[in-house]
């Protein structure tokens, strides 16, 4: 086994579960390539949840209620759900055999972010991720990018569906206006880039084309799903990127988005960050702009775009360009040793790391550079939980087949060395685990 082993699994996969990295060492690059052809079923463990759009609908007959009792009920039935969910999401991540559409499933779910941190679409999160994202990681950008656009997650999390367009036939009649939110980051961080060309203007001018995507109400057919509402669509000719849009309702934005997709600043973003989390920090350029090329030529084909990223000689390179985030550091942990333990617990270590599923920040997502997440108490939090891991996973461990089936390619001599020193089996396991090449990938 080498390098490109380790790579395959740890950087392009979730960390090798015990047998992973000989089996990929046989051919590092078709072992990523053949996981990407054969995307496609939700996993047994994430089927038979609620979908969103009947999460969406309870909690609009909550708020309809103004029973206080009621909508605490509500609530608590909606973190139970998220606790549920967000665990057999984690899980699924521990247990599944196609650890390469998961990371791009995670990948593509950060770059779409909507977050806890807003605790009205805190039943909607994992909705999100199942029915936005997955079914398109390897598919068109542009459906990925509608799907997300109109789901009542991303709808609620970024204040689109109370957006009313001050000229509409509601916008005349009450006191509240055009909500520039969701334009806003559809513009900086889902398709152009904070450096793609665009205005304040054309914020605004893209907030006027959205009004009147919003969600169904209860006396609607479809409740809690997407539903546009004419009589809050601001009417009139709108501007975006000097484009023209005449009055057409819920088409303009669906020709607005299509045009964000194909635009050449949206290519090199999505290269950009493809690269950054495949390559490293500070990503060759050659890289990026061969994926935004891919890119450009397949109309945003991410299938075309991810085998072009695991072609590329630079994902290839250095074998620890990259840190794990909390996420990635627990579940390769717990890959290695097989070791499962309580749901809650696990969601509880990855609160105390720093990263709790679906609760990043901001709309930004979680960061994808090391800076921002190896500081001293981080470094003393990871190095804790290893060893909390490793005493508990010693009966079953054996340290030197861990050492192997792990970071055995890629570490340091010296690393080797007090790993096979140490005085006992838990001792061992937690070496690795805290090592700085377990720490990387």
């Amino acid at each position: 086994m080498d390098a490109e082993a380790a790579i395959a699994t740890a950087r392009f996969g979730l960390g090798p579960k015990r047998g992973e990295l000989a089996q990929a060492g046989n051919d590092p690059r078709g072992w990523v390539k053949q996981q990407i052809a054969q995307a496609g079923a939700m996993p047994p463990g994430l089927s038979g949840f609620e979908p969103g759009s009947e999460r969406m609908a309870e909690l609009l007959h909550a708020r309809g209620k103004g029973d206080a009792e009621a909508q605490k009920i509500i609530r608590r039935q909606l973190h139970d759900a998220y606790l549920a969910e967000a665990a057999a999401r984690t899980l699924n991540q521990i247990e599944t055999d196609a650890p390469v559409i998961e990371r791009l499933v995670a990948f593509w779910s950060n770059h779409f972010t909507v977050s806890v941190q807003r605790p009205f679409v805190l039943g909607l999160v994992c909705a999100f991720e199942r029915e936005a994202i997955r079914p398109h990681v390897t598919g068109r950008f542009l459906d990925m990018l509608m799907a997300s656009t109109r789901h009542p997650a991303m709808l609620i999390y970024l204040d689109n569906a109370q957006s009313i367009g001050p000229n509409s036939i509601a916008g005349r009649r009450r006191d509240k206006g055009l909500n520039e939110n969701l334009a806003r980051e559809l513009l900086e961080l889902h398709t152009l880039g904070v450096d793609g060309g665009y205005t304040q203007n054309d914020v605004r001018e893209f907030a006027r084309i959205l009004t009147g995507w919003s969600v169904a109400r209860l006396e609607e057919g479809d409740a809690g799903a997407f539903e546009f509402h004419e009589r809050i669509h601001e009417p009139g000719e709108k501007v975006l990127l000097g484009r023209r849009y005449g009055q057409a309702g819920e088409a303009e934005g669906k020709e607005a988005l299509a045009a964000l997709a194909r635009h050449p600043a949206t290519a090199r973003h999505i290269g950009a960050k493809l690269a950054r989390h495949f390559i490293a920090d500070n990503p060759p350029q050659a890289a990026v702009e061969r994926l935004a090329e891919v890119f450009t030529r397949t109309d945003g084909d991410l299938r075309a775009v991810t085998l072009a990223l695991v072609d590329s000689p630079e994902a290839w390179a250095e074998p620890l360009a990259k840190i794990k985030t909390p996420n990635e550091f627990v579940v390769s942990a717990l890959r290695a040793t097989g070791f499962r333990g309580k749901p809650e617990v696990l969601l509880g270590s990855l609160k105390e790391l720093g990263q709790a599923p679906f609760a990043a920040p901001s709309p930004a997502g979680w960061p994808d550079t090391a800076d921002q997440w190896i500081g001293p108490e981080s470094v003393l939090r990871r190095a804790e939980w290893a060893m909390a891991l490793a005493l508990r996973a010693a009966p079953w461990i054996e340290p030197r087949d861990l050492f192997a089936e792990t970071i055995g390619p890629v570490a340091k001599p010296e690393t080797k060395t007090a790993v096979e020193r140490a005085p006992s089996a838990a001792d061992a396991a937690g070496l690795v685990f805290a090592s700085a090449e377990f720490q990387r990938r």
